[in-house]
C-alpha cells in the first residue's frame, strides 16, 4: 500500500522551510500531496493559481510530489485523497499547541488519518511565511529564505505598491 501524506497550508508564499519539511516527508511517505486550503475569506498576497506556480516550479525536483486545492475539512479531503497521513511542520513550542489540539480533532473526526509532525530543521526556524512578507515590505534581504522564483515574486507585488504607507496598508489587509 503506497503512504500518502496531505501536507496542508496556506504557503502564501512557499518557503525553504516548507521545502524542507517536503524533503524530509518524502523519507517517510510514498507520495506527499501539498494542499493549499482555499479560504476565500482571506485574501492573500498571491493568488492561489499564483502559488501553485511558485509550488510547481519550488517542487520540481520531486516526483512523488502533487499540488492541489482544497476547501472544507482537512480529513474529509485526505480520506477523499485516500491518504492516511498530515504532515505539519513544527517551529516552536506556540506551534505545538495549536497543531496538537488540530491533530486531536481530525483524529476524532477521522481515525484513520495519522498526523505526523515534523521539526523544522535549525536553518528554518525562525521563519514564516508571515515574517519573510514583512521583511520584504520594508526591503528587508530575504535572499536564502525563499526560492529565487518566490523572492522575485516578492519583490514584485511590492515594487506594486510604491509607497511604505500603501505597503503597510496592504499587508494589514491581507493579514486580517
Amino acid at each position: 500500500m503506497k503512504r500518502i501524506a496531505i501536507y496542508p497550508g496556506s504557503f502564501d508564499p512557499v518557503t525553504n522551510g516548507h521545502l524542507d519539511i517536503v524533503e524530509r516527508g518524502l523519507k517517510i511517505f510514498d507520495k506527499i500531496i501539498v494542499a493549499i486550503l482555499y479560504n476565500p475569506g482571506k485574501e492573500g498576497l498571491f493568488t492561489v493559481e499564483e502559488r501553485i506556480e511558485m509550488l510547481k516550479v519550488s517542487l520540481k525536483k520531486f516526483p512523488n510530489v502533487e499540488i492541489d486545492t482544497f476547501d472544507g475539512l482537512l480529513v474529509e479531503y485526505a480520506k477523499k485523497r485516500k491518504a492516511h497521513g498530515i504532515l505539519r511542520g513544527l517551529r516552536a513550542l506556540s506551534d505545538f499547541e495549536y497543531e496538537f489540539q488540530m491533530a486531536l480533532m481530525n483524529r476524532k473526526l477521522n481515525r484513520e488519518v495519522q498526523t505526523v509532525f515534523l521539526m523544522t530543521g535549525l536553518r528554518w526556524i525562525y521563519t514564516s511565511s508571515s515574517i519573510i512578507k514583512e521583511a520584504a515590505q520594508f526591503g528587508g534581504n530575504i535572499n536564502g529564505m525563499v526560492p529565487a522564483l518566490v523572492q522575485r515574486k516578492i519583490k514584485e507585488k511590492f515594487a506594486q505598491t510604491s509607497t511604505p504607507d500603501k505597503r503597510k496598508s496592504k499587508m494589514q489587509k491581507n493579514d486580517n
